[in-house]
């Protein structure tokens, strides 16, 4: 269900997090629009963090540590990745208002990101939203062959290490169909996200947000292992990140 467009110029933070904790979620016309509209759909894509779908030419990417992938290390520069025009997308739903809302949210400790990068050149990552142990993908982006799946690879290892419960993925797509997301409907996926924010709900609603999940358990976890001196992929292998799979699927 779309919601009318409303003439904004920006998005007020706590309002963002209310509307996510009741499974809405605002999306704009064009990069360059002026407001924003409201999403609540029939069929929500959601990926199970057991049933990530790790395929043999992946899992030899991760292996191989043909990327370097960090956390929390370029969150601007992911979404203004994701906000660009490419040749597969010559336009994007995230505006001036979502970006700015959502930079905000990440310097409240709320919106995360994945980076993928080859080199010092940033290739690939995605970025959303974490509440209570529900994690919300907003945007992946690819301008690698295989840096979205890498990074989604990351994301599942990282939520499932820390904690979370729910991944919701919004739409579904014939690409992450074939990383093992599916679709739920409304009703379904509603019981899904009240079960992963939990009593964290109603502080949620009332403005006091509680985090249940731990975005960056996995780093802290690899901070206090001997660092492995064929690592070249940032603070977590990818032979690390196969493991995490495995144990899951």
């Amino acid at each position: 269900m779309s919601r009318p467009a409303a003439p904004v110029e920006t998005i007020d933070p706590d309002l963002l997090l209310r509307a996510y904790a009741m499974g809405v979620f605002p999306m704009a016309d064009a990069r360059d629009a002026p407001g924003i509209y409201w999403v609540e759909p029939k069929q929500r894509a959601i990926l199970p963090l057991d049933g990530f779908h790790l395929s043999r030419s992946l899992r030899r990417t991760l292996l191989r540590d043909r990327f370097r992938v960090t956390a929390d290390h370029g969150f601007e520069r992911i979404i203004a990745l994701c906000a660009q025009a490419a040749p597969d997308r010559p336009d994007t739903w995230i505006n001036g208002a979502i970006e700015k809302a959502f930079v905000t949210l990440h310097n409240r400790g709320f919106a995360h990101s994945v980076e993928v990068w080859d080199g010092d050149a940033l290739v690939g990552g995605l970025y959303g939203l974490a509440l209570g142990r529900a994690f919300f993908g907003e945007s992946m982006v690819s301008r690698a062959t295989d840096a979205s799946k890498v990074a989604l690879a990351h994301l599942v290892a990282r939520l499932s290490f820390g904690g979370f419960a729910l991944l919701d993925c919004q739409f579904q797509t014939a690409h992450l169909a074939s990383l093992g997301a599916v679709e739920v409907p409304r009703g379904d996926y509603s019981a899904l996200l009240g079960a992963a924010l939990g009593p964290s709900a109603g502080g949620l609603l009332s403005g006091s947000a509680v985090v249940e999940g731990s975005f960056d358990a996995l780093d802290r976890a690899g901070a206090a292992e001997p660092a492995d001196a064929d690592t070249v992929s940032g603070p977590v292998a990818g032979k690390r990140i196969v493991q995490l799979l495995g144990q899951t699927s």
